[in-house]
């Protein structure tokens, strides 16, 4: 028997007897509902007519979209990260936005490490205070970094910077907490990767956009440091996100496309979230073989922005990599988002399939990046003694020699936006549970910050750019071959509802129940308020 027919098979009762006597139904299905209350019930399917029924502006359709769809609330969020993470990857791609490298690094440092500290709770904290203001708080972040690189254009503080960075991380934490909360829990299972693909294409648009910035900007500039407008131009666009986020619907209100509602657990206890955490790793040890891909997962950045654009490019050379990198991911999030919710294939393949890729195509991006690595060292674009120029000169887009580096860059964009999209794929078909799903976007972004406080570290002590090459290389694919049982072979064509741990989720929007007359309507305890148990 299915879970949805046992759930309807716990919930119908008789309308009523022959001789009208409801006590002894009322009893028993009073009875039943208690005993039960702690396990998911199905929820109700509702039709196009009984949402816009409802009376709440969100719930009208209009120019065929529902703002309360599940849809609607994903593009919702992939524009607040359009504003806010989006400009500030288009900034940290131009490399070392200031002119002072070392303090560049050491604010990533604090950044990171403050990410991966929180990063493990953001799911805790993006459970108890909701989606929305999780999007709000972490936006807050970025506007502020961008103005403390403002700040020091002028006055030199390197502690702003640093303290800016590390108050980031915390923003950030709970930001991409609820980020994947969202991604991962509220599309349905055959729409997932269209949904992780629509994302990360309008994500990295923010990237590209703001890419244009500092290129404008910067145009007539062939020096190595971006100016104010550029700065400016980033603040305004940060704090816009943070008022786009404002406007996100809370969970409880927000309808998936098959016409029943996203599931919401009531906001815990947070010593019980913290438990949760080790109940997780307990119950479910096989998501640690994911940790490597998680630890991976920004590693490269370091040696792509800081190394590789900003070592051997100037400035409004960078803003143009820059650009065409994030574009090259907007494609690679494209066509691996469709290759993922293939209707030929069952999930179990299309994991498979998608693991392949990868696989196949870092190794051929990789192995070009080696090539071009091989033509320069630290040594050779940068000099300690500043009346002593590099020995190599700063590449500029009307040099016979970019194009090939240009097409690197790229590559390694389109990379970077498969990689990721592989990960959050994998533990959106690991459960629907939003609780667990919060709980897995915690572990991914805490470790993936880890991983970079650590890579930044290195780059800020001026380890040799083969070392940041070799490890960025050898960590995405020895985490690839960790996570290979886990995608080629744990991955199921649909998640049980039951093994999901559903039963811990105790809002439904609503109980599936017999004639509005009948013993049920009186079974509902009293502190079911609009619809959540």
């Amino acid at each position: 028997m299915s879970y949805d027919e046992k759930a309807n098979a716990k919930l119908e009762v008789n309308s009523h007897s022959s001789n009208g006597d409801y006590s002894s139904d009322n009893q028993k299905a009073t009875s039943e509902f208690h005993e039960n209350e702690h396990e998911h019930l199905a929820l109700k399917k509702h039709s196009e007519e009984e949402i816009q029924s409802s009376g709440n502006w969100y719930d009208q359709k209009r120019f065929g979209f529902r703002y309360s769809s599940a849809m609607s609330q994903i593009v919702m969020l992939s524009i607040v990260l359009f504003l806010t993470p989006g400009m500030f990857n288009a900034l940290s791609g131009i490399g070392a936005s200031i002119s002072d490298v070392k303090t560049s690094d050491n604010a990533n440092v604090a950044l990171y490490s403050t990410f991966a500290s929180v990063g493990f709770f953001g799911g805790t904290i993006c459970n108890t205070i909701g989606v929305r203001a999780s999007l709000m708080f972490g936006g807050i972040g970025y506007a502020l970094y961008a103005g403390s690189l403002l700040s020091f254009y002028h006055t030199e503080n390197k502690g702003f910077v640093i303290f800016a960075g590390a108050f980031l991380g915390v923003c950030a934490s709970v930001l991409w907490a609820a980020q994947g909360t969202i991604i991962m829990s509220y599309p349905n299972e055959n729409m997932k990767g269209r949904a992780i693909m629509i994302f990360w294409i309008i994500f990295n648009l923010g990237a590209v956009i703001g890419g244009i910035i500092p290129l404008a900007d910067n145009l007539e500039n062939r020096g190595s440091a971006v100016n104010d407008g550029t700065f400016i131009a980033f603040i305004v666009l940060m704090i816009s996100g943070v008022v786009v986020a404002s406007f996100m619907l809370p969970m409880s209100k927000v309808w998936k496309s098959d016409g029943t509602r996203v599931s919401t657990k009531k906001h815990p206890y947070w010593l019980d979230e913290l438990k949760g955490l080790g109940k997780l790793l307990w119950s479910e040890p096989r998501i640690l073989l994911m940790f490597p891909m998680f630890f991976a997962s920004n590693w490269f950045y370091t040696y792509q922005f800081n190394d590789f654009n900003a070592g051997r490019f100037n400035i409004r050379t960078r803003s143009l990599n820059s650009i065409l990198y994030w574009f090259a991911q907007m494609w690679g999030a494209l066509i691996f988002g469709n290759i993922l919710d293939l209707k030929y294939f069952k999930r179990s393949t299309r994991a498979r399939i998608g693991w392949g890729i990868v696989f196949i195509a870092g190794m051929a991006i990789w192995g070009g990046g080696l090539k071009f690595q091989l033509t320069f060292e630290r040594e050779d674009v940068s000099s300690s003694d500043p009346n002593v120029p590099p020995r190599l000169t700063p590449i500029d887009f009307k040099d016979s020699n970019y194009i090939g580096p240009m097409f690197l860059y790229m590559f390694y964009g389109m990379f970077d936006a498969i990689f990721q999209n592989l990960i959050l794929w994998t533990l959106g078909a690991l459960s629907n549970n939003p609780k667990k799903v919060a709980l897995y976007a915690g572990f991914y972004k805490g470790i993936q910050s880890a991983g970079a406080a650590i890579v930044w570290r290195l780059d800020a002590l001026e380890k040799p750019y083969m070392d940041m090459f070799a490890s960025s290389w050898a960590l995405v694919h020895g985490s690839l071959l960790i996570a290979a049982p886990l995608v080629l072979f744990s991955i199921k064509d649909h998640t049980n509802v039951e093994d999901d741990g559903m039963d811990q989720v105790v809002e439904v929007d609503e109980l599936i129940s017999v004639k509005s007359n009948g013993p049920l309507a009186t079974a509902i305890p009293d502190n079911t308020i609009d619809g959540k148990v």
